[in-house]
């Protein structure tokens, strides 16, 4: 099949694949902030579920971490429903500091992931741990771009 009959815009059935992809793409790349809202959520409401099983044990969803001291699980689900918090209050009010905010979040998040995988031998232990907690500074790293280098996330926040 020719590039050429995949260019007219009444082929698609010559070629749904490559329409759906060339009118799709650009879609899902400007809505990537909408996802991050979407998780952001997410990170707020488990770090308010670790709170509340955190202050009521008798109430429990399996998340408090064993080996981590009292102090150290509470600043952990602090760092989260902040982090959260923070950034669905940014994205709402389309707070143009948001970006920046919660890039400092990012970095007291990984602070704590190094602390708890050092220190408490987070992740179960052994060497995958470091694997894990490498996995999500990339993470870290990847969403700091993102925020700062997104045409779609300066506009937004730049709003305000």
């Amino acid at each position: 099949m020719s590039k050429e009959l995949c260019e007219i815009p009444n082929r698609l059935v010559i070629c749904p694949y490559i329409y759906f992809l060339k009118h799709t793409k650009m879609k899902l790349i400007q809505n990537h902030i909408y996802y991050l809202f979407i998780v952001k959520i997410a990170l707020l409401v488990w770090g308010l579920l670790g709170f509340v099983e955190y202050f009521f044990p008798t109430i429990s969803f399996g998340l408090q971490e064993p080996n981590f001291p009292a102090g150290t699980q509470f600043l952990h689900w602090f760092l989260i429903t902040l982090t959260g918090s923070t950034f669905v209050y940014g994205f709402l009010r389309r707070w143009k500091y948001t970006p920046f905010v919660t890039i400092t979040m990012y970095v007291a998040l990984a602070t704590m992931c190094f602390i708890q995988t050092v220190d408490f031998h987070a992740f179960g232990g052994g060497a995958t741990r470091f694997f894990i907690m490498s996995a999500e500074f990339v993470l870290y790293f990847l969403l700091t771009i993102y925020l700062l280098r997104s045409k779609r996330v300066l506009a937004y926040f730049r709003r305000s």
